[in-house]
């Protein structure tokens, strides 16, 4: 059982929110846990065995963030979003209202249709009814 930090100093920011974020869900988990044990009526129980679980939980993350594996991943995912070109303000408003646009425009078209069916289909069952 070793205390180590497998590559120090690499990915530490994909490492610090990867488990900030498991440990938030392993948090929220035993405060549910603690909500189900209260029917016990025994503050140990309601209390410990969550906190035994939290303590279990976290070190199982600081397990698995220092596997080299996953380490690895995360290393090369952060060194890979930082080769990403991101694109400015302006641009993603331009992009988001041309699909917009598009969006409302594909939509009223398809509406016409179904309106032109409906109306096709109702004057054929008209006739041969």
């Amino acid at each position: 059982m070793q205390l180590y930090i497998y590559k120090r100093g690499q990915g530490y920011h994909t490492r610090l929110w990867t488990s900030l974020a498991c440990f938030a869900l392993a948090c929220w988990g035993c405060y549910r846990l603690s909500e189900m044990l209260t029917m016990t009526g025994n503050p140990w129980i309601e209390y410990m065995v969550p906190a035994a679980v939290l303590a279990g939980l976290s070190w199982l993350i600081y397990s698995v963030q220092n596997k080299p594996n996953f380490a690895d991943f995360l290393i090369e995912s952060e060194g890979e979003l930082k080769k990403v070109s991101w694109s400015s303000r302006a641009q993603i408003i331009a992009s988001t209202m041309i699909v917009i646009s598009v969006v409302v425009i594909i939509s009223l078209l398809l509406g016409a249709v179904d309106i032109g069916f409906r109306s096709m289909f109702e004057y054929v069952f008209k006739i041969y009814s």
